[in-house]
This record gives structure tokens, C-alpha cells and sequence, in this order.
């Protein structure tokens, strides 16, 4: 089997089953196959300072309880803000938020909030303005898998609203768009 793995200089060549000899880079090639949303999570310091970034590791993991997940590098410089916040919250971007999503996924951007539409949940963390959803989370439990930190998060609040949402598929931005069926046709 050829596996023509595109902007990167490994071509897998293997057996039916694939390879289990691969550079870092053809991992992330292959797992950009699997299309992700694209969110902001964001919390606020004890010194009242807003701290945000970009991800795309973002998942369900219970429904009861109601829990999420998300990882950050260990590296991260919002690491320890994270990992010591009690709350944060999740905005799930629409598909017009490409701006948006690269600003907070630029670590050289200062002041990642300026000029950016925020509120203000009961819980005193920021949400991004014109998400097309938000949760509101506890810090429920953090473990750190391999190079990066997984955090837990208890949902206590949902809010959603019109909007498709932004997809980051082969390492691009892009967008779903409607095949003609729903899923009542196949329940």
C-alpha cells in the first residue's frame, strides 16, 4: 500500500495494515485527515487578566455527568493558568470566526482580547462574543498523557445559537456544507 501523504517529504510505503515506523510530521498529516471544530477556551487570572487560546482537541466525554475534554502542550505559556483556573469556557467558533481563531492560536498576540466582543459569564470568566455555542466549565480534573495536559471539564452552563460551525480539516480552515439528508432518515 502507497499512502502519498501531501506537504510532507515522508511516502509511506507498507504492508496492507499500514506502517508502524513514522516520523511526527506523517502522524499529523494522517490525523489532519479527520476533520475537527474549532474553539476558544478562555479563563481569567486572580489578577482579573483574560487568558484565551485556540484548540481544536475538543470532545464529549460524558453526558451524565456532563463532561468535556480539551488538551493543551505542556509547554504552553497558559499552562499554569489552566491548569490552577476554577472555571473556564468553551466557545464553539462559527465559520466566520477564521480571524478569530488565528489570533488566539498566535502566541506573539499580547492582548488577545482587545477589540474583541467578550462577555462575562455568572462565573466571572470570559466567553467570545458571537460564538455559535458556549459552555461554561468547572475544572473538574487534569491529567497529563504524553506531551500534553488533558483537561476535564464539568459543564454548568450551555448557550447556543444560529451559526454553522468553523471545521479545520488538512491543516485548513473550511466549512461543512448540507449532502442532502438528515439523520432521521437513517434512525
Amino acid at each position: 500500500m502507497v499512502i502519498n501523504i501531501q506537504n510532507s517529504q515522508t511516502m509511506l510505503h507498507d504492508a496492507e495494515w499500514g506502517i508502524t515506523e513514522f516520523e511526527t510530521r506523517a502522524l499529523r498529516t494522517i490525523l489532519g485527515c479527520y476533520p475537527t471544530g474549532v474553539a476558544i477556551v478562555a479563563t481569567r487570572t486572580a489578577d482579573g487578566r483574560n487568558v484565551g487560546l485556540t484548540i481544536n482537541s475538543f470532545a464529549s466525554l460524558s453526558l451524565e455527568p456532563p463532561l468535556i475534554l480539551w488538551s493543551l502542550v505542556s509547554h504552553s505559556p497558559s499552562l499554569a493558568v489552566f491548569r490552577n483556573c476554577e472555571y473556564f469556557t468553551v466557545s464553539i467558533l462559527g465559520c466566520d470566526h477564521q480571524e478569530l481563531a488565528l489570533r488566539f492560536a498566535n502566541p506573539r498576540v499580547e492582548n488577545k482580547f482587545q477589540d474583541i466582543p467578550v462577555q462575562e459569564t455568572p462565573e466571572g470568566v470570559p466567553s467570545i462574543g458571537g460564538a455559535i455555542a458556549t459552555l461554561v466549565c468547572s475544572n473538574h480534573q487534569q491529567t497529563h498523557v504524553g506531551d500534553h495536559l488533558l483537561m476535564i471539564g464539568q459543564v454548568k452552563r450551555i448557550a447556543s445559537f444560529e451559526g454553522k460551525p468553523l471545521v479545520f480539516h488538512g491543516g485548513m480552515f473550511t466549512a461543512l456544507h448540507d449532502i442532502g439528508k438528515d439523520r432521521g432518515e437513517y434512525e
